[in-house]
């Protein structure tokens, strides 16, 4: 977490120095599914509490992308940010057309017709000052697959959101030496609000609600963990690369996706939490990769003429869909999706318990 909340002017972290802009080919990866995938952004008010960011406000307002396995599919594709959004995000890159990330390519139909049934929710919660957009391609790809997405934007903890009246807030929370435990507390509260909304107002019929999960990258990841350990609703969760304390035993299955240097680095904290994952866990690396290379980042930098990780981006995610498709099958569904064998992953699982025992 330390490393994410030190990077506060843009959300594109571990980029370098100023980038030559190569903005030809801005498209996500295709979702995997067979399904086609429908959007609609939901503009949420939490009364019963003031924003913890901003002194004047008496309420939380939250925007949540839904991501769905559509009936049909729907011609509209939703934007992938706003140019006041991309402006945030690129503005410590002068090399960059600010509106840039606007003329991202996406695949989910606005406002498509969703499919009968009751769905398999899955709750995502971005990296600190990340928008909820960088989880688009991961959110495409299980909605494609069946699942019932929910991309939750923590207001004032993203460099740039854009509310349906046409403000644009920023990150009142990107102050250096951030309490890690007061956003983590927010975010919870954020999460459990917004799964009361859902599973209790017009969604609800779409909702199975004894299949819910949640996965977060960075502290969205840290989030995840006691989001799961407060809400009994919530029954699996994942942590994409974010460092996070875990004080008491979490038995629901949880699985640990990141880089290497959670293994070899200085940050000992997935070590330390591992102890306390008393459930079904897994702790898995993928070689050549860093922070941000498990959301849309991975392959958005290098086609901006950003620094980025080494392996390649349409790797990255695709290894990352493959990984987050194969746990959410066996835990919100009961069934064994196969995991391709991919080369760059090392999986840590029998070896974490001899890297705790050492922290």
């Amino acid at each position: 977490m330390k490393r994410t909340l030190a990077v506060v002017t843009t959300s594109l972290i571990v980029l370098g120095a100023a980038p030559q802009a190569q903005a030809a080919a801005l498209a996500l990866p295709e979702p995997t599914g067979p399904k086609p995938v429908g959007t609609t952004t939901l503009h949420l008010v939490d009364k019963s509490r003031p924003d913890p960011w901003n002194p004047e406000a008496d309420t939380r307002e939250l925007l949540v992308t839904l991501y769905y396995p559509a009936r049909k599919a729907v011609a509209e594709r939703r934007p992938y940010v706003t140019p006041q959004e991309s402006a945030a995000i690129l503005a410590a890159f002068k090399d960059v057309p600010p509106d840039a990330l606007t003329k991202v390519r996406t695949y989910a139909g606005v406002d498509a017709p969703v499919r009968g049934g009751r769905l398999p929710l899955v709750v995502m919660s971005p990296g600190f000052s990340f928008p909820r957009a960088t989880l688009t391609s991961l959110a495409e790809d299980a909605a494609s697959r069946g699942y019932l997405v929910a991309a939750v934007e923590h207001t004032y903890e993203s460099v740039g959101t854009t509310f349906p009246d046409g403000r644009t807030t920023s990150c009142l929370a990107c102050v250096k030496g951030q309490d890690q435990a007061k956003v983590v507390a927010s975010r919870v509260k954020d999460v459990r609000f917004v799964l009361d909304e859902l599973t209790g107002g017009r969604w609800g019929k779409s909702i199975d609600r004894s299949r819910i999960a949640m996965v977060g990258h960075s502290v969205g990841g840290y989030s995840a963990a006691h989001a799961a350990l407060a809400d009994r609703r919530i029954g699996a969760g994942v942590n994409l690369d974010g460092s996070f304390k875990l004080e008491e035993p979490l038995k629901k299955p949880f699985m640990l996706f990141g880089a290497p240097a959670r293994v070899q680095g200085t940050d000992t904290s997935w070590k330390t939490a591992w102890p306390n994952l008393t459930g079904w866990k897994r702790w898995i690396a993928v070689a050549g990769t860093d922070h941000a290379a498990f959301v849309d980042y991975a392959v958005l930098r290098p086609r901006l003429g950003l620094p980025a990780q080494e392996l390649d981006g349409t790797q990255a995610l695709k290894i990352t869909r493959a990984h987050l498709a194969g746990f959410l099958d066996r835990h919100l569904l009961g069934k064994r999706t196969p995991v391709e064998d991919f080369p760059e992953v090392t999986d840590h699982t029998r070896k974490a318990s001899a890297f705790s025992a050492a922290h």
